[in-house]
């Protein structure tokens, strides 16, 4: 795997009142975040940070998080219920004459 480049992870950097300040927390890496009196400084903060982190990760020989959005998906999802539920979502794909598959889709798509 080549070496990810910081600037791809899934950040997001929000209003903190109780830091009185932004927060930028990165998916990725739940357990990492920056904080800074101004929006864009809090992001490059953190941007930095990982950068960090990714080099040590490599320089340890651990596993380095791919993005979110270099990672391939198939667009199967397994969901394992009870049958009561099973039951219930079966009836009203029939009663809207489609698949529980499209019914499943549709909800997950409305959520």
């Amino acid at each position: 795997m080549n070496r990810p480049d910081a600037r791809h992870y899934s950040y997001r950097v929000q209003w903190s009142p109780d830091d009185d300040e932004y927060v930028a927390t990165v998916l990725e890496f739940p357990s990492l975040s920056w904080l800074e009196s101004d929006q864009s400084q809090a992001l490059e903060g953190l941007v930095r940070l990982v950068e960090g982190v990714i080099d040590d990760l490599i320089t340890n020989k651990e596993t380095v998080p791919q993005p979110f959005s270099e990672r391939s998906y198939s667009g199967t999802i397994y969901v394992r219920t009870s049958a009561d539920l099973h039951r219930r979502l079966a009836v009203e794909a029939a009663e809207r004459r489609v698949s529980l598959n499209q019914l499943a889709v549709q909800r997950l798509a409305s959520a």
